[in-house]
C-alpha cells in the first residue's frame, strides 16, 4: 500500500500539482528580488535566519507546534528542525503551500513533491536543531545502573544500514542488547549489559584504522563466517543457496550491490562476487532476508567451474566466508524515472530481481517496468513461473523472453539481442524519463550497450 499523507498536498491550485489535461498550471509569481539566486545571497549575508544567534537546540514536539505562523514558522524534515519564516517569499509554491508544513514533521509532505531537492544545502542557515527524542520507559528501566551497562548512541543523517555484532570476548559484555530507534530523527541507541557490574578504567586497545577517514574502497574486505542452511533447485543447473549470518550479525545488501563468496580450495583462496536475491520474486513481508539475518544467492552450477562445483557438493551446515556488500549502483539513478527497462541474460537476471520488487512496491514514480530476458532454452529461464504470475497480477510489469536455441514448439521471440529487437521494446513516451539496466555475460552487455 502507498503511504499517502491524509492532508491534501500539494495544495489545490499549487503550481506543483499536475493540472487536468488542457489546463495550465497556476504558477505563483515571486516578488522581484526573490529568485533562487537572491535566496542564496541572503543565506550568505550573515543575517540570523533562525533567531537563535547561531545556537543549535533540541526541539520537542510541543515546542515545534508553537511555531506555526507566517512570521514564526518552524518545520521538521528527517529529524532536523528549520525556521523557514524567511523563506516564505522565496518558495516557488507560494506561502500557502509552505504553511502546510508549519509546526509539524513535514517529511512525508516534502517527499511527495520535493524528494530530489537538496534542502540541507538550501536551508542550512535556517537550521534550528534536532528533534528531541522521547525517552523509552523500557530502556530507561534497563539502564538504571551505569556501572552495569554500556550505552552507544548513533545519530544518522538519513536512513542507513547499521550492522550489529556482539561478543563477550570483544566487549566484555553479555551477548544481550537492547536497541532503541527513533526513525524520525535518525537516532539509534544500543544498550549492552556488562558481564561484571563495575566501572571500566579502560576500554581496551583501539581497532586497526580506528578514528581514521579511510574510504571504504581503500579498506580491506571484511568477511563473515556464514552457515549454509539450505539449497533449492531453480532450474536444471541453478540453485538458490540460503546462508545464515553469525549470531547477532545483520546485513541488508542494498539493491544492485553484491557480496563476495570466499572459500579455500586445494590450499588456495577462491573468491567470486554474487548478487543476493530475495527468497521469492515478491517475498512475504518480514522475511528473513528483510530482517538481515539470511542471504539468498542464486548460483549457476558449471560442471568445470572450480567454485560452483564445490558449492554444488557442499553439505548443509558447512561454512562459507561472505564479504561486502560492495558495488557502484546507487538509488539516485532511479530519481524521477517513469519507465524502467531491464535487459538480462542468464544469471544477469539476479540484480534485476530485487530491482523489479523495488520498482513495483516502493517507487511510485515508475509507471512501467519491462524485462527482456535472454536465455538459450526455455528450461534455462530463472523464476519463469513467478515472473509470469507477477505479470498477470501487476499491470505496470511486463516480461518478454528471448531464446537463442528454442525448440520447435516455442512461440516466443527467437535470436540474439539486436537493435531491431530493442526498437519496439524501448518505448520513450512524451514527458517520460527512461532508464535502461543491462546485466549478463560481457559479450551480451557490450552488444546491448552498443
Amino acid at each position: 500500500m502507498l503511504n499517502v499523507p491524509s492532508q491534501s498536498f500539494p495544495a489545490a491550485g499549487s503550481q506543483q500539482r499536475v493540472a487536468p489535461t488542457g489546463q495550465s498550471r497556476n504558477k505563483v509569481a515571486l516578488k522581484p528580488g526573490h529568485s533562487l539566486l537572491d535566496w542564496i545571497r541572503l543565506t550568505k549575508s550573515g543575517r540570523d535566519l533562525t533567531g537563535l544567534r547561531g545556537r543549535l537546540i533540541e526541539v520537542t514536539e510541543e515546542e515545534l507546534k508553537k511555531h506555526n505562523t507566517r512570521n514564526d514558522c518552524w518545520t521538521c524534515i528527517r529529524g532536523m528542525v528549520y525556521n523557514v519564516s524567511a523563506y516564505m517569499d522565496f518558495h516557488p509554491g507560494g506561502e500557502e503551500e509552505l504553511m502546510r508544513a508549519a509546526g509539524i514533521d513535514s517529511t512525508d509532505l516534502f517527499d511527495q513533491v520535493h524528494r530530489w531537492v537538496n534542502y540541507e544545502s538550501m536551508l542550512k542557515e535556517c537550521l534550528v536543531g534536532r528533534m528531541a527524542v522521547k525517552p523509552n520507559p523500557a530502556l530507561q528501566g534497563s539502564v538504571s545502573s551505569l556501572d552495569g551497562t554500556v550505552n552507544i548512541v548513533i545519530h544518522t543523517k538519513r536512513k542507513v544500514v547499521i550492522y550489529f555484532s556482539h561478543s563477550k570476548e570483544v566487549f566484555l559484555c553479555c551477548p544481550v542488547l537492547i536497541v532503541q530507534t527513533a526513525h524520525s530523527v535518525g537516532k539509534v541507541q544500543v544498550c549492552l549489559h556488562k558481564s561484571v557490574k563495575d566501572k571500566w578504567t579502560k576500554v581496551g586497545q583501539p581497532l586497526e584504522h580506528h578514528d581514521t577517514f579511510i574510504q571504504c574502497k581503500d579498506r580491506e574486505l571484511f568477511y563473515r563466517e556464514c552457515v549454509l542452511v539450505s539449497k533449492a533447485d531453480i532450474t536444471h543447473d541453478t540453485q538458490v543457496l540460503r546462508l545464515q549470518l553469525p549470531p547477532g550479525s545483520h546485513m541488508q545488501v542494498p539493491v544492485g550491490r553484491h557480496v563476495y563468496l570466499k572459500t579455500s580450495l586445494q590450499g588456495t583462496d577462491v573468491v567470486k562476487p554474487y548478487t543476493p536475491v530475495d527468497q521469492k520474486l515478491i517475498p512475504p513481508s518480514q522475511c528473513s532476508a528483510e530482517m538481515g539475518s539470511d542471504l539468498h544467492l542464486m548460483i549457476k552450477i558449471y560442471p568445470d567451474g572450480l567454485l560452483t562445483s564445490h558449492l554444488a557438493n557442499l553439505p548443509i551446515g558447512s561454512s562459507l566466508l561472505v564479504g561486502g556488500p560492495e558495488g557502484s549502483f546507487t538509488m539516485r539513478i532511479l530519481r524521477d524515472v517513469t519507465h524502467l527497462y531491464m535487459l538480462a541474460a542468464g544469471t544477469g537476471f539476479t540484480p534485476m530481481a530485487r530491482l523489479i520488487r523495488l520498482a513495483l512496491q516502493d517507487l511510485t514514480s515508475i509507471r512501467k517496468t519491462k524485462l527482456m530476458f535472454f536465455n538459450r532454452q526455455e528450461r534455462d529461464i530463472l523464476w519463469c513461473a513467478q515472473l509470469d504470475e507477477l505479470c498477470s497480477k501487476e499491470e505496470r510489469f511486463e516480461v518478454e523472453y528471448v531464446l537463442s536455441e528454442p525448440t520447435d514448439s516455442w512461440k516466443g521471440r527467437r535470436g540474439r539481442i539486436d537493435a531491431c529487437m530493442l526498437q519496439n521494446f524501448l518505448e520513450r513516451p512524451e514527458d517520460s524519463k527512461c532508464l535502461v539496466c543491462v546485466c549478463g555475460p560481457t559479450g551480451f552487455t557490450e552488444l546491448a550497450v552498443q
